[in-house]
This record gives structure tokens, C-alpha cells and sequence, in this order.
């Protein structure tokens, strides 16, 4: 006891000083945004206001409009090619300088950047609001808790993560040192959606500049004006820390402007569609650079029998209608059990219709808008061929007091029974507000229909037994799983993000896809140089003993072979073979 004791002590002493250092603030300077041009002047709320309508040519602008009122934001360049492959050589140059920064003025770079987001939460959230019609709730749950959670996981593990990594060096190799090393890839080069643009533009720099690269990221033309503020924050972070110029870089554009990006970059991050994420795959086929491709998903949301349904029916509501539905990984399949069918169908009715969707600066509604110019006409066809081939809708939301100009943008929150794999709006992505309900009868069913689709993004597993929900998520394939929980996984950002099949395939978020973002590269040196250094035995030196198979033969076994006795005569063979005299097989020929 008189041993411990002063360990005892000495333990707790560091536990309180360390508990103390906590309690110390970082000094974090704060940055100075010009937002004057993004803020809300009421327009929302205006009659009289400009009415965009869109253009149905592509143009040298790319036109900005709030998709709640489809009232005018205003205009970017569409970057022509060599305008983008200059602003990657740009990011280049000051990519070299910042690789040799440390960790420690990254972290700060992070800091600055956490305290600017939590101080201004309603500016950044009004904003991707303005720009893609989804309100304060969702923007807050999708684009302010999500990259606060990813900052706050690189400040505590991102070094860690990245330093380098040692490894078993094997039996042959026990006198070395085997490591991998993380280096920065040089310019990655990201497309990202436009259904949550802060942490979309947000989600990739994080992790590419931590990890000492330069990012240049061409940003959807739906949501371009949101975009090229965010990047305003980025840039004032990086001036307070003394970054170069240019490290960051956000462009906007169509089509050319996004492949001259692949043609340019050292790797790509694609967020968007399928047919899209393969166009890329072909144009960074040329250069042969890495590429994540996330490619959206039709998630399943499985219920069994032992659940309590009004818990898990305000969990699918929220998977469904989060963002009008226009989520990649959204729940845009329900499976219950039969047993509890009936109810969990009145009990998410019961919900929907009390959700109302309307401008979401205007008034106090449930739901905004869906962002993309026609969509709604796309999603009242998946409705009406699920309707001519028999489903039924049971429950709608309502939509609220909108002008005439924007009353293609909305669709209500719909719920459809009597559903089925035959219908285009259980095999399609809708990304909208819809839910389709099919039941099941026994778990393996389950699994079965869930499993029958193209997408393997994620899936939600809900049963009142946690072995139960984890044995059928075990047997979906897919790249995200939660057991009694939508989407939670998102926010443990420790965690890979991305999915299998039509989803697409490498991860971001995480261990994954930080190192993504490297260049891994395995070392091997000796272990007690120079002591001890590398020789080649002298029965395989130039030129080759007669012995030298026999050599490797017995050297094989005595590593290798799976019986100590024969191990160790197969040693004596090899101590034997090097103590004999160096006979090449070229000096008996000569005799």
C-alpha cells in the first residue's frame, strides 16, 4: 500500500490539472464576414419583388433564385475551362507552402472556424434557406450540427490519424521497422450537391486542408449563391492564420466547368447522381487520379412487431420529410412488420397531416421547398404510376400561403400504402417528400426487399431487440447502418460515409476518408542502424552459389514452416549453407 499511494496521488493530481487546462479557452481570434449582400431584406414576405424564370439554355451565368418564392438572387460566371484549370494551378502553389504547416496552425484554422459557425448560426442557416428552400430547422440539423461535429473530431483525432502509422514487420523482417506515412495528395478537386451547400462545400475542404492539401470545389449551379459566400468564411479563416492565397477555391459553372475540374485535380470527390458520378469515372480515367463517388441512395426503414410505434413513427417522419425529403441517404423505403402494420400507417397519417409546407422566412412552417426547378412534376409521376398500378395515398400534408410564381416548388408530404417492387417509386430516388409503406411478414421478407434494389446506401433497423436489428442490418447491403435510429450515423463523424452498387463506392468522413485524401506510403528501415544493416546472404550474391535454392529452401522452412523440429533443422541447414565456401554455378562451367 505504501507503494501505491503516491501513484494513487500523483494520478490525481495530473486528473485535476488536466481537468483545470480544460477549463482554460483557447485564444481564437474572430473574423470579420461581409454578409451585407446575403442578408435577408424581407423579400420572401414581398409581393412585389423580381420573379426569376428560368432559363431553359445554358448561358455564361449561372442565374441565382430563391426556390421558395422563385424571387431573384442574382448571377456567377460559368467558369470556362482554362479559367478553371489557372484557378488549380493557383491552389497548387499554395498547396506547397501549406503542407508544411503544422498541425497545430491547422487546428487553430479549425477553431476560428467553429467559433465563426456557432456565433453565426442564423446567418449561415438563413442563407442555404434563401438558396435552396429548406427552413431553420433543417438547415441547423443538416448543415450547422453536422460540421460542427466534423471539426470538433478533427481537433481531437484528425493528428492522430494522420501521423505515421507502425506496422508488424513479419518474421523475415524482424530486424526492420515497417510504417505507413500520410502525405498530402496535392489539389483534390470536389463536385458536391446542392441539398445542403454549407456542409457540402464545408465537408471536403475539412478534411483536405487539414491534411495539408488545397481544395477547389465547383459547387451545383442550384446553389451557387450560398456557395461563394461560404467560401467568404473560409478564406477569412485562412488569412488569420496566415495561410497562402488561393488554398481554397470555389467555382460555379455547368458541365465543362466540372470536367475541366476532373482534368486538372489529383483526386475527386463527386456528390450527385449515378449517371453523372460515371461520366466522372470516365474523365479521371485519363489522368488515372482517385475518385469518391457518393451517388445518393433509396434507403430502407425497416419496423418490426416489438417496437413502440409512436416512438419510431416521429423518427420516420423525420427521415422522410428532413429537407423536403432531399437527402441522399433519407428513408425513402418503409417495410413493417404486418402485426403493427395498420397502426404505424394511422400513426404516421397522424403526423403528416399536421406538417405544413410554405416559404420558410415567411412563416412558421413545417417543411419548405423543393429546390430544383421540375422536380415536383418528376415526383408526381412516381406518385401517379404507383397509383395506376394500385397503391393508395392515405395521408397528405398541406401546403401554406405561396405566391403564384413559386407554386411549382412545393410538393405535399404524401404517404402510400398497398406499394410495391413493380412501382417506379420503390425502385427510383426520389428525393422528395414521399413515403411508401409495404408490409412484411417475417424477418428474412425483410431483408429480401430491402436488399432489392440498385442503391445500397443505408438502412434504418428498428426492433425492440437489439440482437434481432442487428442481425437483419448485418444482411443488407449497404454502406450505413443504424440499429434503432435514422441516419445517427452522420454525426459520428469517427465514422466512414458512403455506400455499394449504384451509390457509389469509397468512403469520406472518418479515418477513411481523411487518409482518402493522402498519399499512403509504407517505409521499411532498419530497426538498430547501424549496427545491424541489411547484407545479401552470400549464396544468392551475384553471381548465385550452387547452393543458393537449397539456401532458400531451407530458409523458407525455418520461417515458415509449421513444425518447430522441422523449423529448426531447417536453421541448422541454413547456418550449414552459409559457413560453406561460395561456389557459382558460372565458375564450374568455366572449369
Amino acid at each position: 500500500m505504501t507503494f501505491w499511494w503516491p501513484l494513487v496521488v500523483i494520478g490525481f493530481a495530473v486528473g485535476i490539472c488536466k481537468l483545470l487546462f480544460m477549463l482554460i479557452p483557447y485564444n481564437v481570434p474572430s473574423i470579420d464576414v461581409d454578409a451585407s449582400d446575403v442578408l435577408d431584406d424581407g423579400n420572401q414576405a414581398k409581393e412585389n419583388s423580381f420573379i426569376y424564370i428560368p432559363s431553359r439554355r445554358q448561358t455564361d451565368k449561372v442565374q441565382c433564385y430563391e426556390p421558395a418564392t422563385m424571387k431573384y438572387l442574382g448571377y456567377f460566371p460559368a467558369l470556362k475551362p482554362d479559367e478553371v484549370k489557372e484557378r488549380v494551378v493557383q491552389a497548387r502553389k499554395a498547396q506547397k507552402v501549406w503542407a508544411k504547416t503544422s498541425f497545430k496552425q491547422r487546428r487553430q484554422f479549425l477553431r476560428i472556424l467553429l467559433k465563426y459557425i456557432v456565433e453565426h448560426q442564423k446567418l449561415i442557416c438563413e442563407v442555404s434557406s434563401r438558396d435552396t428552400g429548406k427552413t431553420m430547422v433543417d438547415a441547423s440539423l443538416g448543415e450547422i450540427m453536422t460540421t460542427c461535429e466534423k471539426i470538433h473530431w478533427l481537433l481531437s483525432e484528425g493528428e492522430k490519424w494522420l501521423k505515421p502509422e507502425y506496422r508488424s514487420c513479419g518474421r523475415s523482417m524482424i530486424h526492420k521497422t515497417a510504417k505507413v506515412e500520410f502525405h498530402p495528395l496535392g489539389v483534390v478537386g470536389a463536385i458536391v450537391s446542392w441539398n445542403y451547400p454549407f456542409h457540402n462545400i464545408f465537408n471536403p475542404m475539412l478534411a483536405a486542408v487539414f491534411s495539408g492539401n488545397s481544395i477547389v470545389i465547383k459547387v451545383s449551379e442550384n446553389a451557387s449563391w450560398s456557395g461563394c459566400f461560404y467560401l467568404r468564411i473560409i478564406q477569412a479563416a485562412l488569412s488569420a492564420v496566415g495561410a497562402p492565397e488561393n488554398l481554397v477555391e470555389v467555382i460555379t459553372g455547368f458541365a465543362e466547368t466540372g470536367e475541366a475540374l476532373v482534368s486538372s485535380v489529383d483526386k475527386m470527390i463527386f456528390v450527385g447522381s449515378p449517371g453523372v458520378g460515371k461520366m466522372i469515372m470516365r474523365k479521371a480515367a485519363d489522368t488515372l487520379i482517385p475518385v469518391t463517388l457518393e451517388l445518393g441512395g433509396k434507403d430502407a426503414f425497416i419496423v418490426c412487431e416489438d417496437i413502440d410505434v409512436s416512438h419510431v413513427a416521429q423518427i420516420a417522419a423525420r427521415g422522410a420529410l428532413q429537407s423536403s425529403g432531399q437527402n441522399c441517404a433519407g428513408a425513402e423505403r418503409f417495410y413493417v412488420h404486418k402485426d403493427i402494420y395498420s397502426s404505424f400507417v394511422a400513426e404516421v397519417v397522424r403526423i403528416v397531416k399536421s406538417v405544413t409546407a410554405g416559404p420558410p422566412l415567411v412563416g412558421k412552417y413545417d417543411m419548405g421547398a423543393i429546390c430544383m426547378q421540375e422536380h415536383s412534376e418528376r415526383l408526381q409521376s412516381l406518385v401517379n404510376d404507383a397509383l395506376d398500378k394500385g397503391a393508395e395515398i392515405v395521408g397528405r400534408g398541406s401546403v401554406g400561403n405561396i405566391g403564384e410564381g413559386a407554386v411549382d416548388q412545393y410538393f405535399p408530404p404524401t404517404i402510400i400504402v398497398n406499394v410495391n417492387h413493380t412501382m417506379k417509386l420503390m425502385q427510383e430516388e426520389a428525393f422528395g417528400p414521399i413515403m411508401p409503406i409495404m408490409k412484411f411478414s417475417t424477418d428474412e421478407e425483410a431483408v429480401t426487399l430491402a436488399n432489392d434494389s440498385k442503391y445500397g446506401l443505408g438502412c434504418a433497423v428498428f426492433s425492440g431487440s437489439q440482437r434481432r436489428a442487428r442481425e437483419i442490418a448485418s444482411q443488407l447491403h449497404c454502406g450505413v447502418a443504424a440499429i434503432n435510429d435514422f441516419a445517427s450515423n452522420y454525426m459520428c463523424q469517427s465514422l466512414p460515409f458512403g455506400g455499394v452498387k449504384d451509390s457509389g463506392f469509397g468512403r469520406f468522413g472518418g479515418v477513411e476518408g481523411l487518409r482518402a485524401c493522402c498519399l499512403v506510403k509504407s517505409v521499411v528501415e532498419d530497426r538498430f542502424w547501424p549496427l545491424i544493416k541489411t547484407k545479401i546472404p552470400k549464396p544468392i550474391q551475384y553471381p548465385i552459389s550452387e547452393s543458393g535454392f537449397e539456401f532458400q529452401e531451407s530458409l523458407v522452412e525455418a520461417l515458415y514452416g509449421l513444425n518447430v523440429l522441422d523449423r529448426l533443422r531447417a536453421l541448422v541447414d541454413v547456418l550449414k549453407t552459409l559457413s560453406e565456401p561460395n561456389t557459382s554455378k558460372n565458375s564450374k562451367r568455366t572449369d
